[in-house]
């Protein structure tokens, strides 16, 4: 016969074997069922990756710039692959990037134009007048709720490097408070166009030099007491070249970028001197 001390140790030390082994056991239950869940689940319900789409991927230069229109390098992959989208839509890529896409797809396709970024102004800090010392963020939308920063010109640039921040390939860089590209440099993305809170910078093509830099909308006195470099309206350039290169829009000469502007005696002509040609795609500016 068991005595008491033997009969308490089989009942309660047993007892704890029996409360520790079985959530060990259903816990190891239920590990199994859901690896074997997920098993299922990735040979049924997996999605077939195109091996197409890493191939086409690989063609494009990688900085995931969205100028081709879709979030990254990896998106406008599968779009071509996938959706059938062109293969010329790549700006940084250039003809390299389109001949060997299309030559992947099995597609003809010929490069866009390459377009780099200008901005439409000349007022630096020694030729637009302050209107008063700014001390806030440096950022120009910031800026630009805070009165417009220091300089009078409600249309000219704020020059607090906003768009030089955002370039992925530092085609833009601020000097004496005015946004400068270098069109060698520039791959026009188009990221400064959507950054600067004023609209100053367009995107024009690669082989267009002669720019009107000036945005105002302001008549030639109201432009003149805040800056010694804007379009005051003359028609003086609109008239040499008989409107062919160059429109007025208010009391603004805006070059059309459609038509190859290449009578440089518009910039000698320009009283105010508004009128700059720009080293063409290329060369980096000085």
């Amino acid at each position: 016969m068991w005595g008491f001390d033997e009969v308490y140790d089989k009942v309660v030390f047993g007892g704890v074997l029996v409360q520790v082994w079985i959530p060990v056991m259903a816990l190891g239950a239920i590990g199994v069922g859901c690896g074997a869940l997920l098993a299922v689940a990735a040979r049924f319900l997996a999605v077939q990756e195109d091996p197409r789409v890493a191939q086409a991927t690989e063609l494009l230069p990688g900085l995931n710039c969205g100028a081709c229109g879709y979030a990254g390098c990896a998106d406008y992959a599968k779009a071509i692959v996938q959706e059938g989208a062109a293969v010329n839509q790549c700006k940084p890529g250039a003809s390299e990037t389109v001949a060997a896409l299309a030559a992947f797809m099995g597609v003809e396709a010929s490069a866009s134009d390459r377009q780099v970024a200008v901005v439409l102004c000349g007022g630096d800090a020694g030729k637009a007048k302050r209107k008063c010392l700014y001390n806030g963020v440096a950022d120009c939308a910031d800026a630009m709720l805070a009165g417009g920063g220091d300089k009078a010109c409600l249309y000219g640039c704020i020059g607090l490097g906003t768009c030089a921040r955002v370039c992925p390939v530092s085609a833009i860089e601020v000097k004496d408070q005015l946004a400068v590209v270098h069109p060698g440099l520039c791959m026009g993305c188009g990221q400064c166009v959507a950054a600067c809170p004023r609209d100053l910078i367009k995107l024009v093509p690669a082989d267009r030099h002669i720019h009107i830099l000036c945005s105002s909308q302001d008549k030639g006195p109201a432009v003149k007491k805040v800056c010694t470099v804007g379009c005051i309206g003359c028609t003086l350039c609109f008239k040499t070249v008989e409107g062919k290169g160059i429109q007025m829009k208010g009391p603004l000469a805006v070059v059309d970028y459609e038509v190859a502007l290449d009578n440089e005696q518009i910039i000698e002509k320009c009283p105010m001197k508004t009128i700059a040609a720009r080293p063409a795609a290329g060369t980096k500016t000085a």
